[in-house]
């Protein structure tokens, strides 16, 4: 019995996943949902593509977007906040992580 094939095959699949949860975290329906839901009911996407911007790097992000999350009382968990920042970074900011 070969268990070569077998064993390529799942780590194969994990590297999908895993891959796949990168990309769920940047471009991720629950992010774009909260996103959509949260983030534009108090501003439009101009706050992140304006001159002289207050954010400047991926940890202002997040530390930005729990602050919204506080004072909107949303109870988001971490993850969420995580994966809205992975999801604003993606498609406004850019920062390297």
């Amino acid at each position: 019995m070969n268990i070569l094939p077998t064993g390529l095959a799942a780590a194969a699949a994990l590297l999908a996943i895993g891959t796949l949860a990168t990309a769920h975290a940047e471009t991720g329906e629950n992010a774009e949902e909260l996103y959509k839901t949260n983030c534009l009911k108090c501003h439009g996407s101009e706050i992140y593509t304006r001159e002289g911007r207050i954010i400047d790097s991926f940890d202002g992000l997040e530390r930005q977007v729990q602050r919204c999350e506080t004072a909107l009382g949303l109870r988001w968990f971490d993850e969420d906040i995580k994966d809205v920042a992975a999801y604003l970074n993606h498609h406004f900011y850019q920062f390297e992580r």
